[in-house]
C-alpha cells in the first residue's frame, strides 16, 4: 500500500516522539495538503504546554476535521472516532520506548526549531512526560496495533525506526 492509497485526509497515530510531526511535515508538503498538529490545538501558544479548556480544543479538533485535506497527527482518542469518521487513511507509528525517550530528551535540549512545536512556548524535560512515554504509552501501543482491523479505511502500519525510513524513501519524502 501506498500513501497514495490513503487518500485526501489521512490521520496519523503513534506513540509520543515516534515521529508523527515531521512525517505529517513532508506529506503535507509533498502532497500539498494542510498539516494539522493536534497538540498545536490542545494547548495555548506561548505556553510550557498548559491545554486550552476542553470544549475549545473540541471546537477547533471538529473544524479542522472538516476541511476537505488534510493530514492530522496526534492522538488525542477521546475524539478519534469523529477524526476517523472524516478521515480517508490511517499511518501507526511505532518505536520502542527507548527511542522514544532518547528522543524526548533530545528535542528539549537540542532542537530549538521542530515540526509541531508550540509557538511562543519551549520544550522542557517533565517527569509527567518521562512517565507518560516510559508506562502509559505500552497500553496504548496495543490499542493502536488493533485499531485497523475495526476500520474501513486503509491502513499503512510502520512498526520501527527502520519501516518509518524505508516509508520515507519509498514515497521520495523529505524530512
Amino acid at each position: 500500500m501506498t500513501l497514495d492509497d490513503l487518500g485526501p485526509r489521512v490521520v496519523l497515530m503513534g506513540p509520543s516522539n515516534a515521529g508523527k510531526s515531521t512525517l505529517a511535515r513532508a506529506i503535507g508538503r509533498a502532497r500539498k495538503m494542510p498539516v494539522v498538529h493536534l497538540d498545536l490545538l490542545h494547548h495555548r501558544p506561548g505556553t510550557d504546554w498548559v491545554p486550552r479548556a476542553p470544549d475549545a480544543f473540541v471546537r477547533l479538533h471538529d473544524a479542522a476535521i472538516q476541511q476537505d485535506r488534510w493530514v492530522m497527527e496526534g492522538n488525542y482518542t477521546r475524539l478519534l472516532p469523529q477524526r476517523l469518521a472524516r478521515a480517508s487513511g490511517l499511518i501507526l507509528l511505532d518505536v520502542s520506548t527507548r527511542v522514544s525517550l532518547s528522543r524526548y530528551v533530545w528535542r528539549c535540549w537540542f532542537e530549538s526549531d521542530r515540526a509541531g512545536a508550540l509557538e511562543g512556548g519551549r520544550d522542557s524535560v517533565k517527569w509527567s512526560m518521562l512517565h507518560h512515554i516510559a508506562v502509559a504509552t505500552r497500553a496504548s501501543r496495543r490499542r493502536y496495533r488493533a485499531l485497523p482491523a475495526g476500520l474501513d479505511i486503509p491502513c499503512i502500519a510502520l512498526p520501527s525506526p527502520d519501516a518509518i525510513a524505508e516509508f520515507y524513501r519509498r514515497e521520495g519524502l523529505v524530512r
